[in-house]
């Protein structure tokens, strides 16, 4: 069975074209400045694909 759905993934890969034209922004509104990382800009992707209610596995808990 798939981990993620077809519109998470979707979104993970708008996101990351974003990414490598240096247009992804962070933060509200992209207030934060240009993200630099690709970790960053895949959280970000699944981030938004939660929020439009995709399959998305949780976030993991920090100790």
């Amino acid at each position: 069975m798939a981990k993620y759905s077809k519109k998470a993934q979707d979104k993970v890969e708008k996101v990351m074209h974003e990414y490598k034209e240096g247009t992804l922004k962070s933060g509200k509104k992209g207030k934060s400045g240009k993200v630099k990382s690709r970790k960053q800009a895949i959280a970000i992707g699944l981030s938004e694909a939660r929020k439009a209610g995709a399959k998305v596995p949780k976030k993991k808990k920090r100790k």
